[in-house]
């Protein structure tokens, strides 16, 4: 079996700290994820990036890929399994099911537990269920929008197991949530005889947005400001999901402060989040002569001292 380098695949060392995991995934899932890149292989790119930000995020299944990842540099280059190995991550059951068919053998083979045909043979003659990761962008959560998927499903030929790829058109219902689980009925694998076909599930993942942070149902925005700017206020624009906007900055604006921006967050079932506007004073990359006797003059009239209480 070939052993899958997550830190690799991701492009950071293993000592990496979850906040440049996190920057890593996002700038590559933007990159490759296939609404934004026409190439061919972009999106097996994109699965085999978020399959190693879905283990390295999570602490618990990082510990577990490492001593892994240990054991593979001990053992060689045929990887398998330690004898007797079972991941303690909460895969176990229906939760399983939902990685096969999105992520690899070597995932399924070391988060997952049974295969497909054992739990086959525990829901009897039931059509299996299918599950799958839905990649959403935040501007398609503000309305209902129509998206292709394709998934795999289990056949059952002349008591062979086989899958065949499956296409379907399904509706994303307005205000979905990063994690919402939604279940198609009766699109998953055909029962046996008279029993019913199985269910498909999204698993909705929202795509990482270059300029956003998602807290909750509200939107982060960072504003970089000059100092000028921020000592003086001004009107700046910003951008939002629907469109760009002009916020009025106040005088002595701070690094920091965050500024609502009522009903400009993601889309819920029952109303708007709200967009938090948070200020970044941003100095200049460099300074001529000129300008750092400006700074001087202005050190000198200001006559400002921003540790001052250390001495109290």
């Amino acid at each position: 079996m070939e052993f899958k380098d997550y830190y690799q695949i991701l492009g950071v060392p293993p000592e990496a700290d979850s906040k440049v995991i996190k920057t890593a995934y996002r700038k590559l899932a933007r990159k490759y994820h296939p609404d934004m890149n026409p190439d061919k292989g972009a999106e097996d790119k994109f699965k085999e990036v978020a399959e190693a930000y879905e283990v390295l995020k999570d602490a618990g299944r990082r510990a577990e890929y490492d001593e892994l990842r240990q054991y593979r540099d001990r053992a060689g280059s045929n990887f398998e399994p330690p004898p007797g190995w079972r991941s303690s991550s909460d895969f176990g059951g229906a939760g399983s099911r939902h990685f096969e068919g999105d992520f690899s053998d070597f995932f399924n083979s070391i988060f997952s537990g049974a295969g497909a045909e054992s739990r086959q043979q525990r829901s009897g003659l039931r059509g299996q269920d299918a599950e799958i990761e839905m990649p959403v962008f935040l501007e398609e959560t503000l309305a209902e929008t129509s998206k292709l998927v394709e998934y795999l499903i289990p056949v059952y030929e002349n008591g062979q197991l086989s899958e065949i790829k499956k296409s379907l058109k399904v509706k994303i219902p307005l205000g979905v949530v990063d994690g919402e689980r939604i279940r198609l009925k009766g699109q998953g694998g055909a029962g046996q005889g008279n029993a019913p076909n199985g269910d498909l599930y999204l698993h909705i993942r929202l795509v990482p947005h270059p300029l956003f942070d998602v807290e909750g149902h509200n939107l982060v925005v960072t504003v970089p400001l000059t100092p000028w700017e921020a000592a003086l206020g001004m009107k700046v624009t910003v951008p939002t999901l629907s469109g760009r906007i002009h916020l009025t900055i106040a005088p002595n604006s701070q690094t920091g402060q965050r500024l609502r921006i009522k009903g400009k967050g993601l889309a819920t079932k029952s109303g708007t989040g709200d967009l938090y506007a948070l200020l970044k004073v941003v100095m200049p990359p460099s300074a001529n002569d000129e300008v750092k006797a400006l700074w001087l003059s202005l050190s000198e009239s200001a006559n400002f001292d921003p540790r001052a209480q250390w001495s109290n």
